[in-house]
């Protein structure tokens, strides 16, 4: 898609937004090169502040080559918001079918129109307590896999410090002034993978390979080694199910010897 197809909807929407994102925010922008000019593309891009798709869009918007987010089925249905989402062009995906290419086949259709569909792999904010990517969610794989379009890893920094995840109160932090980061990678190496049946293995190793690349894109805006372990919330959420059921039988076996020593305490009075 060229800057001149853009259309009414997406340019109304950064006329609404860049302003006070050009006002707000310093920016570093950087790798705009591997952007591709022409042709359908996958961005991969790491999540960890509510404002950061701003953030991202606002740097897509400005290399000519709008995005097309995926986004629950449900913010397309009704008020402003599902307005701009379907004037945008962003993409439902829809969580009840069962299969999950077919929950995505929107975003097929798009790149073999020669679009670009941008992906959270981490499907929500990370959860790492340090904030680099987390373990992510295989759609992205199974849509590169299926279009055989270049994946850029697509890392971003600096909204989180606007506006935390998961604070207390959401509330902009302006002050002072913050610098909002974004830098794109060449394209994910996945050409070892092509022709290959999308088995639940092979998609686990594709998205590895991009959860890295983002996770590296990462690493040199921050100027930081990332964990070697991408954190896994399923097995910090078992850890701390685990943990709680500990703590509950050592307070349930605690408890009669508390009773016990109480009455005796009462007896001795």
């Amino acid at each position: 898609m060229s800057r001149r197809r853009i259309g009414f909807w997406y340019r109304l929407a950064a006329v609404i937004c860049k302003p006070p994102l050009l006002v707000l925010f310093k920016r570093d922008w950087r790798g705009m090169e591997n952007i591709p000019a022409d042709g359908g593309f996958i961005t991969a891009v790491n999540h960890n502040s509510y404002l950061d798709p701003l953030s991202y869009a606002h740097y897509q918007y400005n290399t000519g080559r709008v995005p097309r987010f995926l986004a629950k089925s449900g913010l397309f249905r009704s008020g402003f918001v599902g307005l701009m989402m379907r004037g945008t062009g962003q993409i439902p995906v829809y969580r009840e079918t069962t299969d999950a290419a077919n929950a995505f086949r929107a975003a097929v259709t798009a790149i073999e129109k020669g679009e670009c569909v941008a992906f959270y792999p981490e499907a929500t904010l990370t959860r790492d307590p340090a904030l680099w990517p987390m373990q992510g969610k295989t759609g992205a794989a199974r849509v590169a896999l299926l279009t055989k379009a270049p994946v850029i890893p697509v890392a971003q920094w600096g909204a989180n410090e606007a506006m935390p995840p998961y604070a207390k109160e959401k509330k902009l932090r302006l002050l002072p002034r913050k610098t909002l980061r974004v830098q794109a990678g060449p394209p994910v190496d996945l050409s070892a993978y092509h022709g290959k049946e999308p088995t639940a293995e092979v998609l686990r190793e594709v998205t590895e390979a991009i959860m890295a690349a983002i996770t590296a894109q990462l690493a040199d805006v921050r100027g930081e080694t990332p964990p070697a372990v991408p954190f896994d919330p399923r097995r910090a959420l078992a850890h701390e199910r685990r943990a709680a059921r500990e703590a509950a039988r050592a307070a349930a076996v605690a408890e009669p010897v508390r009773s016990t020593q109480q009455a005796q305490e009462d007896e001795g009075k």
